[in-house]
């Protein structure tokens, strides 16, 4: 088992004055690491990652009880896509512009998305897949997740 430790740090300085900071977070009994690297065809969407019940659930699943970071990178230099956080019944989308993340914490019970201006605060859903839409662009895009030991 390892220890995933995460830092966000902003750096800006405006008239002298420093208005930055850093945040960091240890993720403890990560045992697990999905990194994949995907090229996403224009005007195509692609699935870059798939959650299940269970590792075996599905080809190339992650298993969402264990699943405890995920970020998803776009790495081109210039061009957006459009990121789909897919649940059982429901999505959220957003853009991420170039060289822009998107990070989650854990997959299970994460989500929920409604249709309306006013948040329930409700029951929150599992992940069941992300999703890349790069529009006319070919992109690359990152994803990285990380899982402790299955329940």
């Amino acid at each position: 088992m390892a220890t995933l430790k995460v830092t966000h740090t902003e750096d800006i300085t405006i008239n002298g004055q420093q208005h930055g900071s850093v945040s960091e977070k240890s993720i403890a009994d990560i045992v697990d690491v999905y990194k994949r690297t995907v090229t996403c065809t224009a005007s195509q969407t692609t699935t870059i990652a798939v959650f299940g019940d269970t590792v075996h659930s599905a080809a190339c699943a992650v298993d969402e009880d264990s699943v405890k970071y995920i970020r998803i990178t776009n790495l081109d230099a210039s061009n957006s896509v459009e990121l789909a956080v897919v649940g059982d019944a429901t999505l959220y989308q957003v853009t991420l512009a170039a060289e822009e993340s998107h990070v989650l914490g854990a997959s299970a019970a994460l989500m929920l998305a409604e249709a309306d201006t006013s948040p329930s605060f409700g029951t929150m859903a599992d992940i069941a897949s992300l999703q890349v839409n790069p529009g006319s662009n070919a992109v690359k895009i990152e994803v990285f997740i990380a899982s402790a030991t299955p329940a």
